[in-house]
Order: structure tokens, then sequence, then C-alpha cells
């Protein structure tokens, strides 16, 4: 969005009790008129948000019309508030909205709980950090360094556990207390959840910065953003975080035109190729033609193990025509998650079965041939304890990965977050362990390839229906020799 002018409200605490909404309309996106295309596009993608009733966790983004006139919304409440009453703020908001910014084309609205945002561009996924609102309480603190360095302390812990969230939630509330002033300090974070870990880490980042720009010495303060807000006052604002209890759903919702942009599905942290890419490649060659030129005398024949090579490269290779039909036109409905690499997408085949697909960034330097062979060496990967590799698709600039679809997210999602620990009693967790223990085995010893992961941590472990763990993430990921036993890097990797 384009940057708006700086807005300061001074307002006393009373008012951050009252129904505050404030809109900001952006007039250089452009304008629309009356019944036009896009207004038409863009009341229907209103009229029906209140009617999601099977999104239970409140967060909404849909789609409607087609390109150039396409409508994308946005909606997400915190995490403290009733579905119902998410949609009912929601819905109330949008007759504000459209009186406050009549024809513009791209607009967003703050309520005291709630955001709305619209745009005739794709807003999924994508970080915005201006413009920033600011609002603060009128009382001051007569602490102020000990108090604001506690303000500071209290949303850096807040973000960190925000950050941790699925793409159905991104937020936390907390207090502490300032032992200073003897005051507790009541705040809260909230992203949009369909941002990656690290986009909300960075929003939230760039909002605690400006606490001092904004509210230096004041008791209660806001700053809203696009992709993420934050609040702290001195009174407790907010209720108990309403607990999402059951994993989110593999059904497909969309209908029609409209089209969800928040899959109700676990957000699939697929897995990212050898990152060694063509030298991994070459070197295995490069060791394959001089043992067998060993054996045979100096004379060397790869004929067969190309033509092998050819007919894996063959099975492996999904239609793209097919690709993109279990996706629905890779449509914001399907969409699990987004990063460096691209867009990852849910998808169903013809024959029923679940599938991620990666779908890679058209701007990669990666070529056809090296990527082909990248798929060949992690589709040697097979262990029931690893995500698996189902294919590749390859049409003009298009580059698919096509992946297992695993239902349960990461073991991150569990063991972090005090309700959902509960579900993993001792038993099961020591299974996880030692299934975890069996995929480094294989990677470390039976298979082909000797893998180290260099990056294992709980949120590159899957969790299938079963609750049973897949590794994930080879993106760090160094081949040894299978009788080397140990080696130098010259960086550091890894979290």
């Amino acid at each position: 969005m384009a940057l708006f002018p700086f807005l300061c409200y001074l307002f006393f605490i009373a008012a951050y009790h009252a129904k505050a909404d404030d809109a900001l309309c952006d007039n250089n996106i452009g304008n629309y008129t009356s019944n036009s295309t896009y207004d038409n596009n863009l009341k229907t993608l209103l009229s029906s948000l209140s009617s999601h009733t099977e999104i239970n966790y409140g967060f909404y983004n849909f789609s409607y019309g087609e390109e150039p006139n396409k409508a994308y919304v946005i909606g997400v409440c915190r995490g403290d508030i009733e579905p119902n009453q998410c949609r009912t703020n929601l819905n109330n908001s949008i007759g504000y909205l459209r009186e406050q910014c009549p024809n513009q084309k791209e607009a967003i609205v703050w309520g005291g709980d709630f955001t709305l945002w619209y745009s005739n561009r794709s807003i999924f996924g994508l970080l915005e950090t201006s413009p920033t609102l600011y609002l603060y309480l009128q009382r001051n603190t007569s602490y102020v360094d000990q108090y604001m360095q506690a303000v500071a302390n209290l949303m850096r812990n807040l973000t960190a556990k925000a950050a941790l969230g699925d793409s159905r939630r991104k937020y936390e509330a907390d207090s502490v207390f300032e032992t200073t002033s003897f005051e507790t300090i009541y705040g809260y974070v909230l992203c949009m959840p369909d941002l990656s870990s690290q986009q909300c880490t960075d929003c939230l980042n760039a909002a605690i910065s400006e606490i001092p720009n904004c509210c230096n010495g004041k008791m209660g303060g806001n700053v809203l953003k696009p992709s993420c807000r934050l609040r702290y006052d001195p009174y407790r604002f907010f209720n108990s975080t309403i607990v999402l209890d059951s994993p989110p759903s593999t059904n497909n919702t969309s209908s029609g035109q409209s089209k969800t942009g928040t899959v109700i599905a676990v957000v699939v942290p697929v897995v990212t190729v050898v990152l060694v890419l063509i030298l991994i490649c070459i070197y295995l060659r490069l060791r394959k033609r001089k043992q067998f030129s060993k054996a045979n005398n100096g004379a060397y024949e790869d004929g067969d193990e190309d033509e092998d090579e050819i007919t894996i490269v063959e099975s492996l290779q999904f239609n793209f025509d097919t690709i993109r039909v279990a996706t629905s036109d890779f449509s914001d409905s399907n969409k699990l998650g987004q990063g460096g690499f691209g867009v990852v997408y849910r998808g169903k085949l013809p024959n029923g079965q679940m599938i991620a697909v990666k779908r890679l960034s058209k701007d990669s330097d990666q070529g056809d041939v090296e990527f082909k062979n990248e798929v060949l060496l992690v589709a040697k990967l097979q262990h029931r304890n690893l995500v698996r590799l189902l294919g590749f698709s390859l049409e003009g600039r298009e580059k698919l990965l096509i992946y297992e679809y695993v239902t349960n997210k990461s073991l991150d999602y569990f063991i972090f977050n005090p309700a959902r620990r509960a579900q993993l009693n001792w038993e099961k967790r020591y299974d996880i362990i030692k299934c975890i223990v069996r995929g480094l085995i294989y990677l470390h010893e039976d298979s082909r390839l000797r893998i180290i992961h260099r990056d294992l941590k709980a949120s590159n472990i899957l969790l299938d229906d079963g609750m049973n763990p897949k590794i994930s993430d080879f993106g760090l990921a160094r081949l040894f020799v299978i009788d080397q036993t140990q080696g130098n890097t010259s960086k550091i990797v890894g979290t």
C-alpha cells in the first residue's frame, strides 16, 4: 500500500472501551466507479463474509471475480473473540469502511478487536508494514525507562510465541508485572495468519521498534499495521484465548467463483530438497563412473544407468494440467503457505489422493536439467519417517514439486502450546523420539546416500494423522560418502 499520512490519536482511558473504528483509504492504488465490475465483485465478496460459519477461528481471506477486476478481502479478529462475534464485528464494519472510502480500490479499517482490509490486488500472504496508525493512552507513567523496557520485553516474548502459530491464528496475549511502578502491563500481538513465521516476526519487530516514537512514557498504546498489530495497557482488556481443539480440516470449502484464501488445514512445511543441487549430482555421477571404471579396467559404459534414471524420471513426472486441476488452478482456497522458494498448495488427484504442491518461483535460476537431477536425488530417499517426494512437473517456466500431504502440522505446534501439549502423553512422546531416530539412522547409514540433516528441530518434524513423525526440510542437508565419518564446514548452519 502507498504510505498514508501519519496519524496519531490522543484519547482518554474511557475511549479504549468504546468502539472506535479507524479507516484509511488508499488514493494511490486507484478508484472505481459505482456499479463497475470491481464494485460488483467487492459487494459480492463483502456480502458473503458473514456466511462462512464453517470457519471457527476468526480469520477470513477470500477473493472474487477475475483479473483485472478481482476483489480480495482479509478479515481477522483477536484470538479471544468468538467466531460469531467476530463475523458480526467484521460485517458491521463493512458499511463504515465503504462510507469512509466510497470509491477507493484499497482500504483498511482497524476496530478494537479486528482488522478488515480489501484491495484489487492479491494481499494474501503479503507482508505490509505501512501505513501505520498509532493510538495511545493519555495517562503517563512516572517510571518511563523501566515501564517502556517492560513493555518491550513483553511484546518480544509475545512475538516469539505468536509467530509459531499456524494458518488459522498467529496471536498471543499475556501480562507482566513491572516492579518499579507496581503496575501490571497487559498486552497482545496479532499477525495475519497466512504470513510465514518469519514475516510475522519481522512485522511485529517493526511495530515494537516504533513504540518509543509514538507512545514513549504512555501507559497504553496501539501500533496498527495492515499485516500485524499490537497493544498494551495497564488494565486487562482481553479474555482468555479461545482454544482450537482440533487440527485444521482438510475439506475444501470453496465453491463457485468465491475462493477461500485461508486453508482450513495444517500448514504443511513441505520438504525443501537438498540445496547441494548440481554439485551433488555431478559428484555422484563422477564417483559412480570412477568406481565402474576400476571394476572394468577403465572401460566405463553408463548407458544402463542413464536408461534407469530416465525411467525413474518419467515415472515421477506429472502432467501440469493434472496438478493445475488438482489445486483448482492454484486457487487461494488451496494455499498452504509461502516462502522464498514460492507458494505451497494443497491438491487432490483424480484418484482421491491428497498432495502438497510446491510451486517454485518463476524467477528461479535453476534450469530444467538441474531441477530433474534434484528431484531424482531426493526421490531416492524413501522411509516411513521421511516426508516423501511423489514427483514433479515442468511446463515452460513452471516448476512444481509434488509431496505427500501430511495432516497434523509440526511437532512444535503441540509441544510449545500449553493446551495442545496435553495431547502428547509420555508414551506417545517416546514413540515419536524412536521414529525420529529411525529416520536419522536411515539417512546416516541405511540409504544409498549418506545425508546429514543439519537442521533437525521440532518445526521440521511433521506428524501424520496417526501422530507418526516424518522428518522434513532438507534445505541445509549435507551429503557424505558412505565411509566418511567426519567433515569440516566453514560456515554455521541450522538453528
